[in-house]
C-alpha cells in the first residue's frame, strides 16, 4: 500500500540541519513517527516527498525553510511580564508550550530582565534548511475515529467509543 491522504504512516527519520549537526534520531528514541497523511500533521515539504512511497522505501529529503517551519519573523520576538511563566526561576534558552492564534506554540526565553522576560515564539527550526533520511515502516488506512480526529489514535483504542455517533 502507498502514501496518500487518509492512510496512517509509521516510519523512522533522522533529522540534521544544514550543517550536518544531528537534530532528531528517531531509531535512537527507539520510538517510530507515526502520522495521518494529508491532515497537517507533519510539515508540508516532508508529506509531499513521502507521497506515493510504500514500506521499505528510503529516501533522502532536504527542505528549505518554506517548506519546513517557516522563515523567522524577528517581529516574533517579544518581550511580556514575567508574572507570565510557570516557574519563578527562567533562565535563557528555556522553552514553554502556550496558546497560540494556530494552537500550541513553542516560546523560547532569550533574556530574563527583574520585570520583563524577551522571548522568542518562532518555531525553534524556523529560518533552517534540514534533511530527513526517511525510512517507511508501515502504511494502513486510517481508521473513522482517526479520521475525525486528525491523527493516529494509540494502539488498543476502542474506536466505538471516539467516533461520532451521528444518525444518518
Amino acid at each position: 500500500m502507498q502514501i496518500a491522504s487518509h492512510r496512517v504512516v509509521s516510519l523512522h527519520y533522522r533529522l540534521t540541519d544544514a550543517t550536518g549537526t544531528l537534530l532528531d534520531d528517531s531509531r535512537a528514541r527507539e520510538t517510530p513517527l507515526e502520522y495521518l497523511h494529508g491532515h497537517v500533521n507533519i510539515v508540508a515539504g516532508l508529506e509531499r516527498a513521502l507521497e506515493g512511497q510504500a514500506p521499505g522505501a528510503t529516501l533522502s529529503a532536504t527542505l528549505g525553510p518554506d517548506e519546513a517551519y517557516g522563515q523567522r519573523d524577528e517581529e516574533k520576538v517579544q518581550q511580556v511580564g514575567r508574572g507570565s511563566f510557570p516557574v519563578a526561576e527562567l533562565t535563557p534558552g528555556m522553552r514553554f508550550q502556550t496558546p497560540g492564534e494556530d494552537g500550541p506554540q513553542v516560546v523560547t526565553v532569550l533574556e530574563v530582565g527583574a520585570t520583563q522576560v524577551t522571548v522568542d515564539t518562532n518555531h525553534p527550526l524556523a529560518g533552517e534548511t534540514l534533511t530527513y533520511e526517511l525510512e517507511v515502516l508501515s502504511v494502513r488506512e486510517a481508521t473513522r475515529a482517526e479520521l475525525a480526529k486528525g491523527h493516529p489514535l494509540p494502539e488498543g483504542t476502542d474506536h466505538a467509543k471516539v467516533e461520532d455517533r451521528k444518525v444518518l
